[in-house]
């Protein structure tokens, strides 16, 4: 089993830090660039970066702004939010991210995919998909525009193209679970990452220690995101690789453990 990373997801709009409940009711709770200072601090593996602004509005990107945080980011960036274009999305690999990952745009223009795939390689693509159940049925459809709009795509369908198109790897969080605290969605987690093969980041709702570790052991995600559980809790990431390391699930040595054991 390869070892399991923990990503913070830092969320933007209108240039501020901002998290939500189920895609909604935004709060504002501090300025980007700080709390990227912090993560750099905390043993995480990576930071995932979104601008839902951009992603509603499809204004041209803030490359300013993106630079200044990849530039003070020392771990794997991941930046999304408002990707129209391959071109855009290589501009944000040049200047500091070490990943995109396009949602929106993956619905209107698949090829776009396989472009930056081929151009730029898997490991630099990460496709999010954000489903909700659907109405009077079994499965889950995928949501766009920052969840306001059903795509009417099936979650298990639409991953199984991502993956043949070149993802590297899906973001995949619940809407419905998304800064509830209350724990992932085990059977969609479950479902997506046993259909496909590249890795699944497993995304909204967790907001205790045993949340990552149920949905590492019970679902096989490769990785665990969180945002409200690392804001509004006393849980942290470091706290994170403990307790899965104490359940025997392999994770990146935290640093402050490392220089325990010398």
């Amino acid at each position: 089993m390869l070892k399991v990373r923990v990503i913070p997801t830092l969320l933007i709009k209108d240039l501020t830090l901002v998290k939500g409940i189920s895609f909604n009711s935004w709060r504002r709770i501090g300025s980007v660039l700080p709390a990227i200072k912090v993560y750099n601090q905390r043993d995480v593996d990576e930071l995932i970066l979104v601008d839902i602004s951009a992603n509603l509005s499809f204004e041209e990107l803030d490359y300013d702004s993106i630079n200044e945080y990849g530039q003070n980011c020392f771990v794997p960036l991941t930046v999304g939010g408002g990707i129209n274009n391959f071109h855009q999305a290589q501009n944000l690999l040049r200047i500091g991210a070490d990943k995109v990952t396009i949602n929106t745009m993956s619905f209107m223009k698949p090829n776009i995919i396989s472009e930056i795939a081929k151009r730029h390689g898997s490991q630099c693509l990460v496709v999010s998909i954000d489903a909700r159940p659907k109405t009077n049925s079994c499965g889950w459809n995928c949501y766009s525009n920052s969840g306001t709009r059903n795509t009417g795509k099936d979650v298990v369908e639409w991953a199984k193209e991502v993956e043949d198109r070149g993802a590297g790897e899906i973001l995949l969080t619940s809407i419905e679970k998304d800064g509830t605290l209350e724990g992932y969605d085990l059977k969609l987690m479950e479902k997506v990452a046993n259909c496909i093969k590249i890795p699944v980041i497993a995304s909204g709702g967790a907001g205790k220690y045993q949340d990552m570790i149920d949905v590492v052991c019970k679902c096989g995600v490769s990785a665990v995101a969180a945002a409200s559980m690392f804001h509004f809790t006393e849980h942290t990431p470091l706290g994170a690789k403990l307790a899965m390391e104490k359940a025997r699930i392999p994770v990146r040595k935290p640093l402050k453990l490392e220089k325990k054991l010398l």
